[in-house]
């Protein structure tokens, strides 16, 4: 009787890794190449006109959260560097938690709505994607500056008698994010809510819960995969935000990839930015990490 478990021969691994060779290859070349750089030159030591000199040092890894004095070398806290981590940290966990309180019932709605329908309903969320970031950027700064739509339609209204500072604060980078972020929360959501079976609904409202309970009852636990690969999906992006922070903060609300393009620019500490662009890495490596551990936990622990 002949085996069923065809075990491939040496010719045929051989084969399949000779397939593979041009991809892995392009894959070391262009993805861990740079990254590979980069950690090195956050080793070194910084050049006196930038770029670097080929001399080990640990001061970049030491600069990113202390700092020592001019006059007395006494060592402290990093305090502008601790408090752009922080705005970073938190500008994306707020766009997180507003897009999905955005997010959800979008994609809910669309997943209520006929077969028919839907279709349309997300090319209207994808249209956004198909304009430049930085268009989509400067079109947020014509809504919210002092002269903007907002500003003259409330001042119109007799809502308020002078225009809202709202421009280069960190209310209107957030808001720039949310807006170039959130179809990216509709679409896992949305994508957990089409194969979501709506007769559990029913079943619950049968069973004398009311809209609040099912919610969290039977909704939220359905379709709480896509809710954190939405949420991981904008909080990546939004952690590493260039565009957004540098035209609606105006450069004085820096996150930290302005601060990571400040040392490769101005700061000519090239080691120092390549030290905050492997610890921007190792936050996303660990937000990642937390992402498959909750997905395989959703799976029942086959992640």
């Amino acid at each position: 009787m002949a085996n069923a478990t065809h075990r491939p021969s040496f010719t045929e691994r051989h084969s399949q890794w000779v397939l593979l060779a041009p991809a892995l290859t392009l894959l070391c070349v262009a993805a861990f190449g740079p990254l590979f750089i980069v950690a090195v030159y956050s080793f070194l030591t910084p050049g006196d006109y930038g770029g670097v000199v080929w001399k080990f040092s640990t001061e970049a890894w030491f600069n990113v959260f202390a700092e020592r004095d001019i006059f007395d070398e006494t060592i402290g806290f990093a305090d502008a560097h601790l408090a752009i981590f922080w705005r970073s940290l938190r500008l994306a966990l707020i766009t997180t938690v507003v897009a999905f309180l955005f997010g959800f019932p979008t994609a809910y709605f669309i997943a209520t709505r006929p077969a028919h329908q839907r279709n349309l309903w997300m090319l209207l969320i994808m249209v956004p994607f198909w304009t430049n970031l930085l268009i989509r950027t400067f079109a947020i700064m014509e809504l919210i500056r002092n002269e903007g739509v907002v500003n003259t339609l409330l001042m119109g209204l007799g809502i308020i008698n002078e225009p809202i500072q709202m421009l280069y604060t960190d209310f209107a980078i957030m808001v720039g994010m949310l807006y170039v972020y959130l179809p990216l929360m509709v679409l896992p959501i949305y994508a957990s809510l089409e194969r979501f079976d709506f007769s559990l609904v029913e079943a619950g409202y049968d069973l004398y819960a009311n809209r609040l309970k099912v919610l969290r009852k039977v909704i939220l636990p359905v379709t709480r995969p896509g809710i954190v690969a939405g949420s991981i999906l904008v909080l990546i992006p939004a952690l590493g935000a260039y565009v957004t922070p540098r035209v609606l903060g105006g450069g004085k609300r820096m996150m930290l990839g302005n601060l990571i393009e400040l040392q490769f620019g101005q700061g000519r500490n090239w080691p120092l930015g390549a030290a905050l662009a492997m610890l921007l890495l190792l936050i996303v490596m660990a937000t990642m990490v937390f992402y498959v551990r909750a997905a395989g936990r959703e799976g029942g622990g086959h992640g």
